[in-house]
This record gives structure tokens, sequence and C-alpha cells, in this order.
């Protein structure tokens, strides 16, 4: 049986390396920029901007690549006293990018078996995820309060973008990128704050720009994997 785990450059376009290229040249720019940035913020950078664009292509690697992304960003989140970000990232998602790797490796598309095979979800399905995310947010956000959050309402809505991606990632639905793209916007609010006390977290508000960018660009690509088509080459 082919490996599930082969080299997921290989099947990149060249718009999309262009679009991982410039990705990292950006981020890798604003924390040669950002006064007092340091290796962690750019390898955590690096790592969830690779994640995204493997994501796109139904990658399996983009869920370990998310796995480490998670844990580095929880590490940051904690240096800032985000705790809302770090037990959210540690505590929901990733295990979430962990049994999203499970059903990616269980669920392999029909052309490659590294890729993984959208699934489209009923009303019945995207409503019960929603309904979910209810009590997820309620309890994730009287922890946060517990932990004196900053920016309290701002991480509690983030908690819900977090885990309706989480949960449509593991569904192996396109929904997932839209979900995040929606917590990206979160994040650039939550992390443009975080700059103006410290501007050593200008690099990871920019990441967050670059992620939205990607996460939008992965929806795309997932709508039209999902319509039956190829992305096309350009």
């Amino acid at each position: 049986m082919k490996s599930k785990f082969t080299n997921p450059f290989a099947g990149f376009e060249k718009h999309e390396w262009i679009l991982w290229i410039v990705s990292l040249a950006i981020v890798t720019a604003s924390s040669v920029i950002a006064p007092n940035a340091d290796f962690l913020t750019w390898l955590t950078t690096v790592l969830g901007v690779t994640a995204l664009v493997f994501a796109a292509k139904g990658h399996v690697m983009a869920q370990v690549a998310s796995i480490v992304f998670c844990v580095l960003y929880s590490v940051i989140a904690c240096r800032y006293h985000y705790w809302g970000e770090m037990f959210t990232f540690l505590g929901m998602s990733t295990p979430m990018c962990i049994w999203s790797l499970v059903t990616w490796l269980k669920n392999p598309s029909d052309h490659k078996a590294d890729e993984v095979k959208v699934r489209t979800l009923s009303r019945k399905g995207t409503a019960g995820v929603l309904l979910v995310s209810i009590p997820v947010t309620v309890v994730f956000g009287l922890v946060l309060r517990w932990l004196n959050t900053p920016n309290l309402n701002v991480s509690t809505i983030s908690v819900t973008a977090s885990f309706l991606g989480a949960a449509f990632s593991v569904l192996r639905s396109p929904w997932y990128a839209l979900s995040y793209a929606f917590n990206d916007i979160i994040l650039i609010i939550l992390w443009v704050l975080a700059s103006l006390t410290d501007t050593a977290y200008i690099p990871v508000a920019v990441n967050f720009i670059i992620f939205l960018v990607n996460d939008l660009y992965a929806f795309y690509c997932w709508r039209v994997r999902e319509a039956g088509h190829s992305v096309p080459t350009r």
C-alpha cells in the first residue's frame, strides 16, 4: 500500500509555490524588522503558513504540521499571558488536529492516497456542529474569565471560531477553512492589541494576515474539489 506520508511539495502548482514563498518572505521580513522578535515566533509562523498550504491541497502532512504549530503557538500565547489562546490551542485545537489526522488518514481521496477525501455535510450535520459550539463556547468562556484573560470578549469569539474550524476539519468539510478565516480576523485583532504593548508580537499579527489569505485559498480549493473538479493550473 502506498504511504500516505509522501512529499507534500510534490503536487504543488506554480501559483501555490508563489503563494507559499511570498507568505514565507512576508512573515520572515516582519520578524527581521520587528524589534525583539525571536526565532520561536518566526519558526511558529513558518510552520503555520506551511501547514495551511498543505491543507489547501488536502495533504495529511497539514495536520502533522498543525499539531506542532499548535504547541509552539501555545508557548507564545503563554509568554504574553493570553491564557485563553494557550488553553484553547493546547486543550482543544491540538487534540482536534490529532483527531483530524486520524480521520484524514482513514479517508483518502479516490485519486491520491496522501490526499483527504472531501465530505459534503448535510444541513442537519452542519446544524449539529453549530449547536455543539454553543456549550463549548460557554465552558471555555467561563474558564477564560476565571483566568482573567486579556480582551476576554474577543478571545471567547476566537474559541467559537477555532472549534468550528477544528470540527469541520475532522468532518472533512470545506467549511473548516472559512471558519478558520473568520478566526484569523479575530486573532489579527488580538495580536495587534498585543503588539501595542510589545512590538515583538508584530510578526504574529502579520502571520494571521497571511493565514487569512491562505485559508481563503484553501476554502476555494476544497469547494472546487468538492464539486469534483481540479484546481486550475496557472
